[in-house]
């Protein structure tokens, strides 16, 4: 009796200590609830007090999946989600963060300036784009791209130009961030 009595102590001391998911936490495997195995077809039982607009095709210009939008009921936009494919059963390929309130656990949001985010992590590459410049964090699968007219003049208009961190002003804020899986 004794026995099961401490075995019943010990498992109730243990599942109060988990900690609840934070529905804001973004890290690697998850943002908020989502996570990467999750399919298209859980989004409406994981974002019930939400809502879920989902674009419908009809447009002969329309490539790739169409993206998904979560709001919360008050009408602040959460997310963007782009399917792998266009299928219920398909997973999440990218996460575009919108609101403030994600954050790493490194305490980056998608207002932390290039110095914060530089800071709290490895920066890998950064791409070369027509109006911007992607940045990619080592060993995570997040992304977030900078504005080209926050940079030096000389590489504005130049998409052959390499460009370094040191280009980058410390304040620049992110224009997207992107979580990739």
């Amino acid at each position: 009796m004794k026995k099961t009595l401490l075995l019943l102590a010990l498992v109730i001391a243990i599942t109060s200590c988990t900690k609840p998911q934070d529905p804001f936490e973004w890290n690697k495997d998850r943002v908020g609830h989502l996570t990467k195995e999750m399919m298209v077809y859980q989004l409406d039982s994981l974002y019930a007090n939400d809502s879920l607009v989902k674009n419908i095709k009809g447009d002969e210009f329309s490539n790739g999946p169409s993206p998904i939008e979560v709001y919360e009921k008050g009408g602040k936009h959460l997310l963007t989600l782009t399917p792998l494919e266009e299928d219920s059963t398909s997973t999440i390929e990218y996460v575009r963060v919108r609101d403030n309130r994600f954050k790493t656990l490194e305490g980056v949001t998608i207002e932390s300036d290039f110095k914060t985010i530089s800071t709290a992590y490895n920066v890998s590459s950064i791409d070369n784009m027509i109006k911007d410049a992607v940045v990619r964090v080592n060993d995570h699968n997040f992304y977030f791209t900078v504005d080209k007219e926050l940079l030096p003049a000389e590489i504005r208009f130049d998409m052959t130009a390499a460009i370094e961190k040191t280009m980058i002003p410390d304040s620049a804020k992110p224009k997207y961030v992107f979580v990739s899986w």
